[in-house]
């Protein structure tokens, strides 16, 4: 694997010969496009398809070839034909068994891998989520090879585009392996189609792996609003909300106004002015949404890396040297205390 960032080149594997290649004819390119064949790895919760996973099959299709989705859980068949009907997958492999319900990355890995082996599948791609980021390197592990994590972009079968640098710097990587371990950043790849497929099904291999992880519990915090992760709107508040009965009582009702989802920085998690599955950045959620709006965060890079992509940036923050401002579309230089309800006041009056 070879990374390139700005002028610099970085030899991060095995060293390999490498000779300039003259054109590509295009009966080669139509071959090598048969040659391929990507494993979506599709997400589920509860009986569902999370169609945030589609992703995934919109990235194997930038690589040409055949597509096949992979789903595993219990009373699974109702996902299955779900996800039979996204365009562009052409197979589905399931496997049905309660103890993959949670994505446990203990024994999904061997789940996947033994799939991945019996189906020879060149590249294997999943989102690069919770479940994605504790799944796939240790599938790249059992199968000997690197991972390729949080690509943005696809040049080829073998070369990808991904952010480092809390997204400072852009790196080209080029991955010689066999089988190639991907994980893609929701916000560069859209969801694909969710209908116009006809994708047979068929039973995956279960090696019913042991697993010495016991799932004990889960506390969600449930909401109405749009899903953080794919809203069109987001509105997020920082520290210089002060506690969380301000945090509430300022920005939930800006959201509510606005049909928004809610966000925070990680200063405003940290100190439990909101739940952790709220918080934007870069050990957060990665978003990109029309309208992103914040109040009383001042821009920090780790908070930036999670949102700097938005179509439209707006901020409220009562410093006007503030680095958010460096990157908003709109800005506002005032007292958030005072801006944001004058502002949710407008809105409802719409």
């Amino acid at each position: 694997m070879i990374s390139r960032a700005g002028l610099s080149v970085a030899r991060q594997v095995r060293p390999q010969l490498r000779t300039k290649p003259g054109p590509t004819p295009v009966a080669s390119l139509s071959a090598l496009a048969r040659l391929l064949s990507s494993l979506a790895v599709l997400e589920q919760r509860d009986g569902k398809l999370n169609h945030g996973s589609l992703g995934a099959v919109t990235a194997a299709k930038k690589l040409g070839g055949s597509i096949t989705g992979f789903v595993a859980g219990g009373n699974i068949k109702a996902v299955a034909e779900e996800a039979a009907k996204v365009n562009g997958i052409e197979k589905i492999i399931a496997v049905d068994n309660a103890a993959y319900d949670k994505g446990l990355p203990e024994n999904f890995a061997p789940l996947l891998v033994e799939n991945i082996k019996k189906g020879g599948f060149t590249h294997i791609i999943a989102g690069h989520t919770a479940f994605g980021k504790s799944l796939m390197p240790r599938v790249a592990a059992l199968l000997d090879v690197q991972q390729i994590s949080d690509i943005t972009a696809i040049e080829d079968e073998k070369t990808f585009v991904r952010p480092i640098y809390a997204g400072n710097a852009i790196a080209t990587v080029e991955s010689s392996d066999n089988i190639k371990t991907i994980t893609i950043r929701g916000t560069a790849f859209a969801a694909a189609e969710a209908d116009g497929g006809s994708a047979s099904i068929e039973d995956g291999v279960d090696p019913k792996a042991e697993c010495n992880t016991e799932w004990v519990s889960e506390n969600l915090a449930k909401s109405d609003r749009p899903d953080l992760a794919t809203a069109g709107k987001v509105v997020s508040g920082g520290r210089g909300l002060k506690s969380k009965e301000e945090f509430d009582r300022i920005m939930l009702p800006l959201a509510d106004a606005l049909g928004a989802a809610v966000g925070a920085s990680r200063a405003a998690v940290d100190s439990g002015y909101a739940d952790n599955s709220l918080q934007v950045g870069q050990t957060g959620k990665v978003v990109a949404p029309q309208l992103y709006l914040c109040a009383g965060i001042s821009g920090a890079i780790q908070h930036l890396a999670g949102m700097k992509d938005s179509k439209v940036i707006a901020a409220i923050n009562k410093d006007a040297d503030a680095p958010i401002f460096q990157v908003a579309d709109v800005g506002l230089v005032g007292d958030l205390f005072d801006k944001v309800p004058e502002l949710t006041e407008k809105l409802n009056k719409q």
